[in-house]
């Protein structure tokens, strides 16, 4: 997607970590989230 300005790619890259870390499960980890696939990761992400 192409971005107007820093700042909307910015705000977009918050969300799109979230996404891929928090949501997104992944065939490569056996279906978990990345975040899942870590030890207590949900605990200590900001």
């Amino acid at each position: 997607r192409p971005w107007t300005s820093n700042d909307d790619r910015r705000a977009g890259l918050t969300a799109w970590l979230d996404h891929y870390n928090l949501d997104r499960h992944h065939l490569g980890i056996r279906g978990k989230t990345p975040i899942d696939r870590i030890n207590n990761g949900r605990g200590q992400y900001t």
